[in-house]
């Protein structure tokens, strides 16, 4: 028992002692980014998708 309560107070200390936590404005930054990023990759992902489909159309309608 001993040692399972050694290893929360262990974790207790990493949490509030060792660890670096972003501020507001580093984390709302950080938020930002990801956002952008994901609207661009599916940006991307419908342009490919939207390109393979009309050339798909076009192949299949050539041999039918």
């Amino acid at each position: 028992m001993s040692k399972i309560k050694a290893y929360f107070q262990d974790v207790q200390s990493e949490l509030f002692q060792k660890t670096s936590w972003p501020t507001w404005s580093e984390l709302t930054n950080s938020a930002v980014v990801v956002m952008v990023a994901t609207v661009i990759i599916a940006a991307v992902i419908f342009a490919m998708d939207y390109s393979f489909d009309n050339l798909l159309d076009l192949v299949y309608k050539s041999l039918y």
